[in-house]
């Protein structure tokens, strides 16, 4: 059976976001390995990350799901500062270019989801 030119192109969009979950995946690790703890240091006075902190002791997985959560914090901080639970200070005091990072990655991996569940959603109705 041989690919036409639509099957390539979503095939290769596919493999590309795929590929792109996987390397979101290995940044948010190596941030966790390398960063953690100059970013809970400055993100101290912030209870929405504080109640998070423990996971950074559940191995990678754990790892991974503080950085995720700290990665939307800092995404979109007007929730949880209504709230009372992140410090303006403290995110004001946050370094810029991890700030940036992790807004990236928030951003990044939003994108990356959407476009699978796009690919999801036009497979089960047969779109594709």
């Amino acid at each position: 059976m041989s690919l036409g030119t639509v099957d390539k192109v979503l095939l290769t969009i596919a493999i590309v976001d795929l590929a792109g979950i996987f390397l979101w995946i290995g940044i948010c690790l190596h941030l966790a390995y390398t960063k953690m703890d100059l970013i809970l240091e400055r993100l101290k006075n912030c209870s929405a990350i504080m109640v998070r902190a423990p996971l950074r002791h559940g191995g990678p997985w754990g790892k991974l799901l503080l950085i995720g959560g700290i990665s939307g914090i800092v995404t979109f901080p007007s929730f949880y500062m209504k709230r009372g639970e992140l410090s303006s200070e403290d995110l004001a005091n946050f370094p810029m270019p991890l700030k940036r990072i992790l807004i990236a990655l928030q951003w990044s991996v939003i994108g990356l989801l959407l476009v699978m569940i796009s690919f999801g959603i036009a497979v089960k109705l047969d779109f594709i």
